[in-house]
């Protein structure tokens, strides 16, 4: 199985990835006083939650393709970035901006390879392109410019987490409806309009 079924078959994986997003983003915005220990545990639960949906979705289709390799780094990163984040939740806000520029930047890394393996095997991989994108400038940002002030820092944190939640739930969606046809169109007495 190439690349676009692993895709095409874990697009639950996405849809978790960006609805994990948007609802740390939903938290992050409606509180933007939120201390930072606070914004720790929130963003150890966003950690973990995609990056244990990956790990799953990596083990769940490791069988079908070879590239599900991929998927479980980028699970184990965001697993290990939470249990850091859990495991010393006192750390300085520096290191809470590094870990969380350091995430951005290695989640768009991955996407970005992914999404170059699927440039001929679906369509709107360029979703997958932007999110990236988005990630990598938010990862960079944050590490050049780690001194800014909370307040603006859980802001951009908010609107990164929302934006890459909503171009996630896309993909997903544009993945589940291409295994979808996919299935339709293998169907035994169906035919492929």
């Amino acid at each position: 199985m190439h690349t676009g079924h692993l895709f095409m078959r874990s697009w639950w994986v996405l849809a978790l990835r960006g609805l994990a997003a948007i609802v740390f983003g939903a938290i992050t915005l409606a509180w933007p006083g939120v201390t930072v220990l606070s914004l720790l545990m929130v963003f150890a639960a966003y950690a973990l939650l995609g990056g244990g949906a990956s790990v799953v979705g990596a083990f769940s289709n490791r069988k079908h393709g070879g590239d599900w390799w991929a998927l479980l780094l980028l699970g184990i990163c965001g697993l290990a970035v939470g249990i850091l984040t859990i495991i010393n939740p006192l750390v300085t806000t520096f290191a809470l901006i590094v870990m969380i520029g350091v995430n951005a930047l290695v989640s768009g890394v991955f996407d970005i390879v992914l999404a170059i393996r699927l440039r001929k095997a679906i369509e709107g991989e360029w979703l997958l392109v932007l999110n990236a994108i988005i990630s990598i400038a938010f990862g960079i940002l944050i590490l050049l410019f780690p001194a800014a002030g909370t307040f603006a820092l859980v802001w951009m944190i908010g609107v990164y987490a929302l934006l890459t939640g909503i171009l996630l739930l896309t993909l997903a969606w544009r993945a589940y409806k291409l295994q979808k046809d996919g299935a339709a169109a293998s169907t035994p007495g169906r035919s492929a309009a």
